[in-house]
């Protein structure tokens, strides 16, 4: 790629992204049926790598990635489950990464707010 400049660079509190909200999928909940928001700030040429911020409402829901996400909750509590039951507690300021292929459960236990960087294959 040539040619980018300043202007191209996303700064993710300069600009609101592309606002979208919906409810989760009704098949994939196990409790409630919480509603969810982005604001995605970018998607490269190729459509195989995204940016943005994500919330949801409390619940829990099935999730199984086909894509590698890396997370920063700014907020809210939640936790990410796996399908054997073992389960990591989310919190603000934690950073981590989801690789294609996992499968388990998110569950919002307070609104979640995070960074999401994903790319898919």
């Amino acid at each position: 790629m040539t040619g980018a400049t300043i202007t191209d660079v996303v700064f993710f509190t300069q600009q609101q992204g592309v606002f979208e909200e919906w409810q989760t999928d009704a098949k994939k909940c196990i409790r409630g049926q919480p509603l969810q928001r982005s604001w995605h700030q970018f998607t490269s040429s190729d459509k195989k790598f995204f940016s943005g911020i994500w919330e949801a409402e409390p619940g829990c829901w099935n999730i199984a990635y086909t894509e590698n996400e890396y997370c920063h909750i700014l907020a809210g509590k939640s936790v990410l489950r796996d399908t054997a039951g073992n389960e990591h507690a989310l919190n603000p300021g934690d950073q981590f990464t989801i690789p294609a292929g996992f499968a388990g459960q998110w569950e919002v236990l307070e609104t979640t707010r995070k960074i999401y960087v994903i790319y898919q294959p």
